[in-house]
């Protein structure tokens, strides 16, 4: 028998998932891989949510519900349907448990770390995979310890916490480490407000962000009708940590992120009185029961400044519910806001697009340039009660100079979960397949390099630059021909024609790329278009796996110096790559301009054999997983 291996960060382990969450922007594919797995159930307790692409102007998404549904009633998993809510809300109100492990296709699932819970986003075929049973393979990561001491003053909330980790971490600051919170502090923090920051831990890079379980943790599950589910969870005394960070939340005071990345941190007395155009409140981050119901005092007996959209989207159909119960929704009517659903909506370019050269202020989590679906539009984001109270007043204001009512856990939660449909695993079911529905690429076995630069990208490129979101090309999740189109589309219009026009070829980027979203369509649109390597200065976790499983190489340079010398069409080849073996160089020859440049790589025995193999599906089909 195999010694078990050493819990020490950078060391590879095999992680036993008890949870699955899938999501309909990355669901499709994820269940399209899953098919092809031969696997008669899943092995998981497995949610699959529709929350992304709910605006249907066309048949594209609808078909995808379809199929969704199909796919879940075959195979043994629960389907939410459109309406009753964002994946991660739901799942901490009614599934999410302390102790347990959770893999989502959503870069976002950390938010269960809110519930103790080791929670991790992945790309949908790693997802599939966890479905199928096959333990998720994971580089150990370092521990960061945060003690928060003292206590938030009025104005100041969960939100204000986690962009102060952000600006002290950066957005890349988090990369292979886990954020564990700790101290007197968090004893004030309820679960809801945990799961933001946890939730948003996901903009540092991080593995994932995870809070104790405690007394706070079996109020929650109480009132949720789960207090079965409880258990005590915490950290031994003498735990030992690669970082510890201190935060005083007396001190704290009301943060925002400036255009265009979530850290890019201010005070908000700095910006203060900065005319705004637009509010949106809600997303993942901040659309619980409590965050809403702040907002609904704040707004009571007030409007919304004539110059100003607000917009709220409620985080599942048991907050709307409560939140009319409570008489709080009456107020937010009252006051002049829009009513959205309860879904991700304008946090993933889903409507609500700012006008040309506004002023957005957001309760989401990103903030990346073109995001919102106007490339003009400043985007900051903010907290409820920022939200609310510049949404009243016309410019960006500081909610600690108001006096409102902090709104608490209800007694009790209202409990509907008729938007959960239960699985009867028939397989004589059809599933429902529309037209806009096609395979899953599949990579070719590792063979020579030679192939010219398709782009060259700067530091802190998002999956959102290489596949964007937005009503035009979200509804493509299931086509990766179609959505191969809009490749970097924001950045390079011509790249996807060059990329067939020159039977693909090779990116080169700088520091932290494919930061953000979990989707994998950046790596298999990508795949489509023929591109076989890509070398940077480093990589975001998520990307940098997507890229693994779909047969593309991730390299790095060795002198990040060398990347000033690429241009693009330079022609490339990277010798012996090929023999690709563990903790090895590579020579490139820049044929163009008659130079060379080392590259390497941090890959694994797994990860090397899968790319040798033409990508993760080939690796299963051929039995090596």
């Amino acid at each position: 028998m195999a010694e078990p291996t050493e819990l020490k960060a950078g060391n590879t382990i095999r992680l036993v998932i008890d949870n699955t969450l899938t999501q309909d922007a990355t669901g499709t594919m994820a269940y399209l891989q899953f098919e092809q797995m031969g696997v008669d159930k899943v092995k998981t307790k497995a949610v699959s949510y529709v929350d992304h692409n709910t605006m249907q102007t066309g048949f594209m998404n609808a078909d995808d519900h379809k199929y969704l549904q199909s796919v879940a009633n075959r195979y043994g998993v629960l389907y939410s349907k459109a309406g009753n809510g964002i994946c991660h809300q739901v799942q901490l109100e009614r599934f999410d448990k302390p102790g347990e492990t959770l893999l989502g296709s959503d870069s976002h699932t950390p938010t269960g770390g809110g519930m103790a819970m080791i929670a991790i986003g992945a790309g949908g075929l790693d997802v599939a995979c966890a479905m199928a049973g096959i333990p998720y393979t994971m580089t150990l990561p370092e521990v960061v310890n945060v003690k928060l001491t003292g206590e938030l003053k009025s104005g100041v909330s969960a939100k204000d916490i986690i962009l102060k980790v952000l600006e002290l971490k950066t957005v890349k600051g988090g990369v292979n480490k886990i954020f564990e919170y700790s101290g007197e502090g968090i004893k004030s923090l309820s679960v809801p407000e945990r799961s933001t920051i946890t939730n948003m831990g996901a903009e540092l890079g991080a593995t994932t962000s995870i809070f104790p379980s405690d007394e706070r943790t079996r109020e929650f599950l109480e009132k949720q009708g789960r207090g079965d589910d409880y258990s005590p969870l915490a950290a031994d005394e003498d735990a030992v940590y690669d970082e510890v960070i201190e935060i005083n939340l007396s001190e704290l005071e009301p943060l925002l992120a400036a255009p265009h990345s979530p850290d890019n941190v201010k005070k908000v007395s700095e910006v203060a009185g900065t005319k705004i155009d637009q509010v949106c409140i809600g997303s993942c981050t901040n659309s619980s029961y409590t965050d809403l119901m702040n907002v609904a005092n704040i707004l009571k007996g007030k409007k919304v400044h004539p110059d100003v959209s607000l917009t709220i989207s409620f985080g599942s159909k048991q907050v709307l519910n409560m939140l009319a119960q409570s008489g709080g929704l009456s107020d937010i009517i009252a006051s002049g806001a829009r009513l959205l659903e309860a879904a991700c909506g304008p946090c993933i370019g889903m409507g609500q697009s700012p006008p040309t050269d506004g002023i957005s202020l957001r309760t989401f989590n990103r903030n990346f340039y073109g995001r919102s679906g106007t490339l003009s539009a400043g985007v900051y984001l903010v907290s409820p009660e920022t939200a609310a109270v510049s949404a009243i007043n016309g410019y960006i204001s500081d909610a600690t100079q108001v006096e409102y009512e902090k709104a608490t856990l209800p007694d009790s939660f209202l409990i509907d979960d008729s938007g959960i449909l239960q699985p009867d695993c028939d397989f004589e079911k059809p599933l429902i397949k529309g037209p806009n529905i096609k395979d899953v690429p599949v990579g070719k076995p590792l063979a020579p390099i030679n192939k010219k630069v398709m782009i060259k990208v700067e530091d802190n490129i998002t999956t959102d630059h290489i596949i964007p979101g937005g009503s035009t090309v979200l509804p493509f999740r299931s086509n990766i021909e179609k959505i191969s189109e809009f490749t970097f589309s924001q950045i390079d219009p011509e790249f996807a024609l060059r990329c067939l026009e020159n039977d693909g070829g090779i990116i080169i980027g700088g520091e932290n790329y494919g930061q953000g979203s979990s989707r994998e369509h950046a790596a298999l649109a990508p795949l489509y278009l023929g591109i076989k390597a890509v070398i940077t200065k480093s990589y975001a976790r998520i990307h940098k796996q997507n890229l693994i499983n779909s047969g593309i190489i991730p390299l790095v340079f060795v002198n990040n110096s060398d990347y000033d010398s690429i241009d693009l069409l330079d022609e490339l080849e990277i010798i012996d790559i090929e023999n690709l073996a563990i903790d090895t160089q590579y020579t490139v020859l820049n044929k163009t301009k008659n130079t060379q440049f080392k590259v390497a790589h941090d890959l694994t025995e797994e990860q090397i054999e899968i790319i040798k193999n033409g990508g993760l599906l080939n690796t299963i089909k051929k039995g090596n997983v």
